[in-house]
């Protein structure tokens, strides 16, 4: 057994998700991303003395939709304190936070491993506002401050240290993504930095239950990088106690370059902070109607659906996770089985045919050119044998993405796609392919049945790729049966 197989890593993670808001989130200011800098901003986010903030009701909203789909307890009550530190992209020389009254309390996220799945706890979530932008690499002898970012609103999600690997890291970061996209409260663009996450890794011998001392990985903003910090960090940390070190609870930065962590500072404590409830912010007061009217408006969610593809409509799991990656494309299946009760069909053409058009035309579902009945319509002329599920897929479907307005069957006739069913005109066929090849009937009747292949070949030919195969099939195994 190696060094590094006697330990296990504790991780807990702390999310933060910069909300879809219109306007920051004590005063209107807007929030889009991309605008010149410093273009987004008054005096209540650049903190001038006398400025007042006031609170954005649809960041509450959003907050207690995060909240109830993860099973959260919604504090009625809710207070703002300060955060006190000072850093140049922070003008107030304090954050508006929530300290000793978040807005939820417990609930739990799944993820989903190889061969399992694990409920992560979540210890809280609270309302904030962030901080500015540094800029460092503008100027060879300057930093550079963007304030346009400061008082955007931010949930800050804190999980129980309840992650062992970086695999879990990665699969819980990617489910948080997912369930805030669902509820249209974030876009979850972590290279916008919509979502960003702070990695708290500590390690202990397998076996103990005292919990190691905690470095504290700073506004990581990608999965694989939160699952590259993790894995440098338990390494380090290991190789560190096994020399004789002790682990000195810090804050790191981690460089994507060279895949390593370095310290930025000793971490502070909750106290060096000198929280205090903000006198300019008075108590919010939720209310059960409130909160019932926000429980109504909540989407179906991705686990949820995962069970009602699985268990009602009969669906691989498989099929029932690629179907759910996205709210839109999950969207689109259930209104395409409105029209067609092939549950599975269905799932193969969204799956197979219809993603792939979209990553090589490099667009999105909403952007896609038919409907779900269209779409439905094309199953059922497979499904009714007048067109093969080839011509269907790589020729009617391409054909209808160009012409969108068209319906399936009469572009089919127009393309002369439509298969021919037609026993008396197949059979035709069969009696030539097996003329042609009598040294091939004989071999089939010694017990080579491999050579239905070539005679079917000679249909298909025959009729242009039109017969109905399988009918075509039947006719062959009829007539060499016979011969």
């Amino acid at each position: 057994m190696s060094i590094y197989e006697q330990y296990e890593t504790v991780i807990g993670l702390e999310v933060h998700i910069q909300l879809a808001t219109e306007s920051k989130a004590f005063c209107t200011d807007p929030t889009s991303f991309g605008a010149a800098p410093n273009t987004q901003i008054s005096p209540v986010s650049l903190g001038h003395p006398g400025t007042l903030p006031r609170m954005n009701k649809r960041q509450i909203e959003y907050a207690v939709k995060l909240g109830l789909a993860l099973g959260c307890e919604i504090n009625r009550e809710n207070q703002f304190a300060r955060k006190n530190y000072f850093y140049v992209d922070l003008p107030k020389g304090y954050q508006i936070t929530q300290d000793d009254l978040p807005i939820c309390v417990g609930g739990s996220l799944k993820i989903r491993l190889e061969n399992s799945t694990k409920d992560i706890r979540i210890h809280r979530i609270h309302m904030e506002e962030d901080a500015g932008k540094s800029i460092h690499d503008q100027a060879p002898k300057h930093s550079l401050v963007d304030l346009n970012r400061a008082g955007v609103p931010l949930l800050e999600m804190v999980s129980e240290p309840d992650f062992r690997s970086s695999e879990e890291v990665y699969s819980y970061m990617s489910e948080v993504r997912k369930i805030v996209r669902y509820l249209g409260i974030s876009d979850g663009n972590m290279e916008e930095g919509s979502l960003r996450c702070d990695v708290n890794v500590s390690v202990r011998k397998k076996g103990d239950t005292k919990l190691g001392t905690r470095c504290e990985v700073k506004n990581v903003n990608s999965l694989r990088y939160a699952k590259r910090a993790v894995e440098f960090e338990f390494k380090r940390q290991v190789d560190i106690i096994e020399a004789g070190g002790t682990i000195t609870q810090s804050t790191l930065n981690f460089d994507p370059a060279t895949g390593r962590t370095s310290p930025m500072r000793e971490k502070e404590n909750a106290h060096d902070y000198r929280y205090f409830t903000d006198p300019d912010l008075p108590p919010v007061i939720l209310t059960d109607e409130f909160i019932e009217d926000v429980r109504a408006s909540l989407p179906p969610l991705p686990e949820q659906l995962v069970q009602q593809f699985t268990k009602e409509l009969g669906l691989p799991e498989y099929d029932a996770l690629v179907l759910t990656e996205e709210r839109s494309m999950a969207e689109f299946y259930l209104a395409l089985i409105k029209h067609t009760k092939q549950y599975k069909t269905a799932s193969n053409w969204v799956i197979n045919i219809i993603k792939a058009y979209l990553n090589e035309e490099d667009i999105s579902i909403e952007e896609f050119p038919l409907s779900p009945r269209t779409i439905a319509a094309l199953m059922a002329l497979v499904e009714s044998k007048k067109v093969s599920f080839a011509a269907a897929s790589q020729k009617l479907f391409p054909a209808l993405t160009k012409q969108p307005q068209q319906e399936p069957e009469a572009l089919a006739k127009s393309l002369n796609l439509m298969q021919d069913s037609d026993a008396g005109s197949i059979e035709h066929f069969v009696d030539q392919a097996l003329a042609k090849f009598p040294d091939k009937v004989k071999a089939y009747k010694k017990g080579k049945k491999g050579v239905i292949g070539l005679f079917m070949g000679e249909v298909m030919k025959l009729s242009r790729g039109k017969a109905n195969p399988q009918l075509a099939n039947q006719l062959l195994r009829k007539k060499l049966e016979e011969a």
